[in-house]
């Protein structure tokens, strides 16, 4: 599952982030909330966890925008002291949950996996598209069929590709949630991840399943599966 962190507090942000990998979960990161917004325009997550103590009032003005805007995430707020018109205040919003600071990482971690628990229904945890299956719990892939072996980085490309499929991932997005912002990686990574890929999921088969947009990005084929 895909999670986004909105929080512009370096240290906190990359301190969430390692909690929640660990804990089995794909987390991008926004330190603002115009970058936050850019990301649930191109991209869909499974959960947002949102800072309403981002400069200004811009968390509050993130948090209407993206329910006005038709993002159906579920969405817990990382609020102040917890006060009672702060919580109404966020929920009123259309926060699902929130959580006081300080933020104590076993109890983030627990509400996260709570909040994914009830919201799961909409969730299916095996991706179908066309042959292809995609087991989210076991990180099995198969392709009619056939077991495919992935290594960590190119399940975590597929898996991100598959939760978007049907739309056109930049490289730089691919690139953003395959590295962590600290680690150096050369400008063609992205294409040579995205050739392993393909020569594992494509080759050999009747059609291509990851297609190039050129000039935009690469995208996986948004169909139905096929009928056994």
């Amino acid at each position: 599952m895909r999670l986004l962190v909105v929080e512009d507090q370096s240290t906190l942000a990359k301190t969430f982030r390692h909690t929640l990998v660990a804990e089995g979960f794909g987390v991008d990161v926004s330190p603002t909330a115009a970058d936050a917004e850019h990301k649930t325009q191109n991209l869909t997550y499974d959960l947002i966890l949102l800072s309403l103590l981002l400069p200004g009032e811009s968390g509050y003005k993130l948090l209407r925008e993206l329910r006005r805007g038709g993002v159906a995430s579920p969405i817990l707020a990382m609020i102040g002291n917890g006060s009672i018109p702060e919580r109404v205040r966020c929920l009123d919003l259309g926060a699902d949950g929130y959580i006081s600071r300080p933020i104590h990482l076993m109890e983030l971690t627990a509400r996260v996996r709570a909040m994914l628990r009830r919201t799961h229904q909409v969730y299916e945890p095996i991706l179908r598209i066309f042959d292809l299956e995609i087991d989210t719990t076991t990180r099995m892939v198969k392709r009619a069929g056939k077991e495919i072996r992935l290594t960590r980085r190119e399940y975590t490309l597929l898996q991100f590709l598959a939760m978007n499929r049907g739309k056109v991932c930049s490289r730089a997005l691919i690139s953003e949630h395959l590295y962590d912002p600290e680690e150096e990686c050369t400008s063609n990574v992205v294409d040579v991840f995205i050739r392993f890929l393909r020569g594992k999921i494509d080759k050999g088969f009747g059609f291509p399943l990851i297609l190039t947009r050129w000039g935009q990005g690469y995208v996986l084929r948004d169909e139905t599966p096929v009928k056994k």
